[in-house]
């Protein structure tokens, strides 16, 4: 039984100083279209898409703070050639009466997958590159942190409202945060309070550029769901250790490693025969032999994060968002009933991006994607749902063109 009121998903709220016209956000799900690693005509028409659907604010995803922080091709770098790109895609999003965010990080030892050494607290080796990566150093890590304030700073200017700072999924920033990346023996090391340390710097960086007109969200691995690497108990204590910094506006709750068990952040059917695909060879066959190891599957729940998101909202004062596997409209109410202030979605609207607008209009049927999963090997070419026919998928009709 909740204490809570009940709460209205689809009324007006406060995202720090951001009014969203509801509690959806379209979670960061990385597309692949940007080209020449700028703001492409598909990419716009993408999330002008997800906001004429009904969302209160949709989030791109994702873009480096640095050349070197990429972690896959066609990836946004942030710097002053994008910023006309940036402010086209910000006036179509608003022109559709929803708000927009960007997610920001830098991919560390993810970055390797691209062909670099990839940055990480401690040097190691990468299975996805097949080489060690180069521990970072404090000159580096000033470097770093000084790149997402410049990034937030930028995509102020482009008219965005928010920022995601990206502390998850074994990117730099999470890395830090994990045990099992974070060997480090210096002030950067060892207990959770040292381990946040470069997370909050940077995420204190973004605040002091953008100010308080802007809104400041972080993305947190709740758990890495990998042996050695950061659990439930110590994510919270971090979570409670930026919650202090009061530099945040909201705190979005993951899980998983894009660099170790992708799939604990998805849940459902593993996509291996399809993911081989889209590697060249040797990486292919390799990936076909190894790939259960990579990509193991985990039976796919409803809203999935919320047995252990409960153990953030009951630690923490802050707006928090929920996310991860929710299809269902009875599902949002609970959350928010709950004490979770935002639900974020991601690949439910790749397959029906008017699903919040169904909604509204009292259509409350679930959903319609099966968690097949067969979307997230599309990042490479840009991502969408493959049961959706290609001539529906947002950015095809600029694609084509």
């Amino acid at each position: 039984m909740s204490d809570h009121a009940p709460v209205d998903p689809f009324a007006p709220t406060q995202l720090g100083p951001v009014t969203l016209r509801n509690r959806f956000l379209k979670a960061a799900t990385f597309e692949g279209m940007a080209e020449g690693n700028l703001v492409s005509a598909r990419l716009i028409d993408f999330h002008r898409a997800m906001a004429a659907g009904g969302i209160g604010m949709t989030t791109i995803a994702y873009l480096a703070v640095s050349e070197d922080g990429q972690g896959a091709p066609n990836e946004i770098v942030v710097r002053p050639e994008a910023l006309a790109g940036l402010r086209r895609i910000a006036d179509a999003v608003h022109a559709e009466g929803a708000r927009i965010s960007a997610q920001i990080g830098h991919a560390g030892p993810v970055a390797a997958a691209t062909g670099r050494r990839g940055l990480a607290p401690s040097r190691q080796f990468s299975p996805m590159a097949f080489r060690f990566t180069r521990a970072i150093d404090e000159d580096g890590i000033a470097r770093v942190v000084r790149d997402f304030a410049s990034a937030a700073k930028l995509l102020q200017d482009a008219g965005f409202d928010a920022v995601e700072v990206h502390l998850g999924h074994s990117y730099l920033l999470s890395a830090f945060l994990s045990p099992k990346l974070n060997r480090r023996s210096d002030r950067y090391g060892g207990s959770i309070a040292n381990r946040a340390e470069v997370p909050r710097r940077a995420v204190r960086a973004v605040r002091e550029a953008v100010g308080a007109s802007m809104a400041v969200l972080a993305k947190i691995n709740m758990a890495d769901g990998v042996k050695g690497g950061i659990e439930v108990g110590e994510s919270v204590e971090a979570a409670r250790l930026l919650e202090s910094d009061g530099c945040l506006d909201a705190l979005e709750l993951s899980g998983g490693s894009s660099l170790m068990n992708p799939m604990f952040m998805f849940k459902g059917d593993a996509p291996i025969e399809e993911m081989a695909l889209a590697f060249p060879q040797p990486i292919r066959t390799a990936f076909r032999v190894m790939g259960k190891r990579f990509l193991p599957s985990y039976p796919f729940e409803e809203a999935y994060f919320l047995p252990m998101a409960r153990r953030f909202r009951a630690a923490l004062k802050m707006p928090l968002v929920l996310l991860g596997g929710v299809n269902r409209l009875d599902t949002v109410r609970g959350a928010l009933g709950e004490g979770f202030d935002f639900v974020a979605l991601g690949r439910t609207l790749l397959r029906e991006p008017g699903l919040i607008a169904r909604w509204q209009r009292g259509d409350g049927a679930d959903a319609t994607c099966i968690h097949c999963n067969k979307c997230i090997p599309t990042i490479y070419r840009g991502t969408h749902c493959v049961l959706v026919p290609e001539s529906e998928r947002p950015g095809h009709a600029t694609h084509a063109g």
